[in-house]
């Protein structure tokens, strides 16, 4: 989680914690697979939630369900702007792998990373370093430099991060490819970003 924000399911049991199982690769099993811990108190990304949602969203907001990919179907109940904290109530029967699961129907599914055995990272990414795409182009690089291009932000992941090793490479849900660093392996760096913010060049008239 880049920019994360709490979820606290008020009707889970306090103390408790689940085991799910989730694949290193939706698509190749023959990965294997990763535990990822479930809890009363998690982490979502940000844009995964809105106060005043806009139309067509089908994400977290007051009155609407999405499932916690490999948990849980969750109601959102409201946010606490004081603790920054969405408020949620789950349906214990739909664990997902259980019989019934799919009972609720939701139009949204997500990660949610455990609060209880979080581990904060330092993450850089870059949004391009250059204005344009085609630096050199008639004009020295040097003059084309594009403000702020690397971030630097802490991070919330999964606790199997912590045995990352320096130059191990991971997808980021949603984020992008990232590169433990060489020197400090608490730290990642994005090396491909899975958006590109540049338009396709305009051709001639």
């Amino acid at each position: 989680m880049l920019d994360p924000v709490k979820l606290v399911i008020e009707n889970y049991p306090e103390g408790k914690e689940e085991t799910c199982e989730a694949p290193n690769h939706p698509h190749k099993p023959e990965w294997g697979s990763r535990a990822l811990p479930f809890s009363r108190e998690l982490w979502i990304e940000r844009e995964d939630f809105a106060e005043t949602p806009p139309k067509g969203y089908f994400r977290l907001f007051p009155g609407n369900k999405v499932r916690l990919r490999y948990g849980y179907v969750v109601e959102c109940i409201g946010y606490d702007k004081a603790t920054d904290t969405v408020r949620c109530r789950y349906d214990p029967d739909t664990r997902s792998g259980t019989p019934g699961a799919e009972k609720v129907k939701v139009r949204a599914t997500f990660t949610g990373s455990p609060q209880g055995t979080r581990i904060a990272r330092r993450c850089g990414s870059t949004t391009g370093c250059f204005r344009v795409p085609h630096p050199g182009s008639g004009t020295a690089i040097s003059s084309r430099p594009q403000p702020d291009s690397k971030k630097v932000v802490a991070a919330q992941m999964e606790p199997a991060l912590r045995e990352a090793k320096a130059e191990e490479r991971f997808q980021f849900e949603r984020h992008g490819y990232f590169v433990a660093d060489l020197r400090t392996p608490a730290a990642f760096n994005r090396a491909v970003s899975l958006r590109d913010s540049w338009s396709a060049p305009k051709q001639p008239a």
